[in-house]
């Protein structure tokens, strides 16, 4: 790359992390062509380029709604780009900077929204923002705001744990982790997790080939059985009759013909996780976690012997 190429280059990084693709793509144009041949140009003019229209179209809406679209196109955009061979980690980290600085200043127009589920979705939407600005001290106080206005949020909670695995504190994400996962897997979105304690987990399990439904249903379970999952706080006796409940409830449902039994077996076992968890610290507890222990080896009976002999 020579010396005219390298200095567009720059100028055109500076303008991709204010959110400004137009530019950006203007002064790339020039430097492809001091250089022809350069791959990180021309990968740089596609980002650019994969942007310009969807930032162009902003004014056009509210400010929640840019928010929303600049993240819904994100995660587009993250998946088209695991097709590339070969991407360049400071054009990425630039449009990444450019488009979520931009999310983040739409949704801080919005402090004021007075309806506190609306509230709680715009700091929860905050974090996720400084997050992938890098600033884990703003995003925690963004979620643990958004926690308060609605508790036992699952994607909050996965949110406030992916916040602290990347700060390394890998005690507190486990425990938030598997009770996001715990409460509801699916309203989960797993593409925005990025610390390498949660993303490890997600990759090794989507060697699997399960469905995306399937594969957030799973991640608690082999969390567990390959001892990511291995913090675990104490059910109240309240949480423990529910829990019965819910199992009870999901047994039968799992019966009927037109359940979806590939949903339904990971959720059922992962209850007898937390189940088998509680019996542990109860006098008297081996008949009820044997009983438990049949029940995953009727759902599965490799999950029981991975279970049982902690060979993952």
């Amino acid at each position: 790359m020579n010396i005219q190429s390298d200095e567009e280059l720059a100028k055109a990084y500076k303008f991709l992390e204010q959110g400004n693709c137009e530019e950006a793509k203007k002064v790339l144009e020039r430097a492809i062509l001091y250089d022809l041949e350069s791959e990180e140009v021309k990968f740089v003019y596609y980002c650019g380029s994969y942007w310009n229209d969807s930032i162009k179209n902003l004014p056009n809406l509210t400010p929640f709604e840019q928010g929303e679209s600049l993240i819904s196109v994100w995660e587009q955009f993250s998946t088209n780009l695991q097709e590339i061979p070969h991407t360049y980690p400071k054009a990425v980290y630039s449009i990444q900077k450019g488009v979520f600085t931009l999310a983040l200043n739409a949704y801080k127009s919005l402090e004021d929204e007075k309806n506190p589920f609306q509230k709680a979705e715009i700091c929860r939407k905050e974090g996720l923002c400084s997050k992938k600005l890098g600033d884990y001290e703003s995003a925690l106080s963004y979620l643990m705001q958004a926690n308060s206005l609605t508790p036992a949020s699952a994607p909050v909670l996965a949110e406030m744990a992916d916040c602290f695995a990347l700060c390394g504190e890998e005690k507190k994400a486990k425990v938030l982790f598997r009770e996001a996962f715990f409460i509801d897997a699916q309203k989960i979105n797993i593409e925005f997790l990025d610390s390498k304690l949660i993303r490890s987990l997600i990759d090794r399990v989507r060697e699997k080939e399960y469905s995306l439904g399937e594969l957030k249903e799973w991640i608690p379970v082999y969390g567990v059985l390959y001892g990511v999952f291995n913090v675990k706080r104490e059910l109240r006796s309240l949480e423990i009759g529910k829990l019965k409940q819910e199992i009870y409830a999901k047994e039968n449902e799992i019966k009927d013909a037109n359940s979806d039994e590939k949903l339904l077996v990971p959720k059922i076992i992962n209850m007898y996780f937390w189940l088998i968890d509680y019996y542990a610290r109860t006098d008297d507890s081996n008949n009820n976690i044997q009983r438990c222990l049949l029940k995953i080896q009727a759902l599965d009976v490799g999950v029981y012997k991975m279970y049982t002999t902690g060979k993952s």
